[in-house]
């Protein structure tokens, strides 16, 4: 290990208008180094916010990024006395979310990158669900990498090998545990929610190839954003579509939870 890296913890604040609904958009990320101040990262992209909850107060949500940025240095990286703040200020409508741990040598750099995967929609260079995918795809490594697990896990699994050859599908990762094969893949269901259709259609077959191969069941669980819009019918349609086919699903804010299973199951 680089012997410059410190332990750090992260999380971030998640606009919530309806808590029944408990649907909500990632707004700004604290970062809490073991020493040193810590970093606030605020998103720019308000116009989500705004498809989430059209009569959000955008002026006031902005205020609570000048407040905080004033007061952190004071709160000596009081995790309870930031959150007392923001509980004061905007009682449920923006909530926390899990305490995370990362590894870094630069602490404002790893503010920054972590707001790029969180915070903002990704400059695209292709297709937007594809870059969509990706960003997802990259956050979902980040958790297996903190946990540990990402050297042990099998990686772009080709599905040619349990249904048949020129199945283009490749799994992003997984391993195997006991009697079962865990996988895991990002889908952008936002920006492509035909790509659950795909995955719903291709996911027995290969299932049913590696009972038959290997004499192993399968766990496969889509890894998805956040802050899906569960109104959208396209959205809805794709999340049930997954569900019907014993497909599970995970949000970027579970993987967290997702790789330390992962650690514990592989002996880590």
């Amino acid at each position: 290990m680089n012997m410059k890296q410190q332990q750090c913890s992260f999380f971030l604040l998640r606009y919530v208008p309806d808590a029944v609904k408990n649907e909500f958009v990632n707004i700004g990320l604290i970062l809490l180094p073991a020493a040193g101040p810590a970093e606030l990262r605020f998103t720019k992209d308000w116009p989500r916010v705004k498809c989430l909850d059209a009569e959000a107060d955008i002026g006031l949500l902005q205020s609570l990024e000048a407040d905080l940025r004033n007061q952190l240095q004071g709160m000596n990286n009081d995790r309870e006395m930031i959150l007392r703040r923001i509980q004061d200020s905007f009682s449920n409508a923006v909530q926390p979310s899990e305490l995370k741990a990362c590894l870094t040598d630069s602490v404002a750099k790893e503010a920054d990158e972590l707001s790029r995967i969180y915070l903002e929609r990704q400059a695209h260079r292709g297709p937007r669900e594809m870059s969509t995918r990706q960003s997802i795809r990259h956050s979902m490594q980040r958790e297996f990498e903190i946990a540990g697990v990402w050297p042990l896990l099998r990686k772009e699994i080709p599905a040619s090998q349990y249904t048949r050859p020129g199945d283009p599908l490749k799994i992003d990762c997984g391993y195997g545990v006991n009697e079962a094969v865990r996988m895991f893949h990002a889908l952008a269901l936002s920006t492509d929610p035909n790509s659950a259709k795909s995955m719903a259609f291709t996911f027995p077959r290969m299932a049913d190839g590696i009972r038959r191969g290997e004499g192993k069941s399968v766990l496969l669980t889509a890894v998805v954003e956040d802050d899906l819009d569960r109104s959208n019918e396209a959205v809805s349609f794709s999340l049930g579509t997954l569900e019907e086919q014993n497909i599970r699903i995970a949000h970027l804010g579970e993987m967290n939870k997702v790789a330390q299973q992962a650690a514990s199951e592989l002996g880590l």
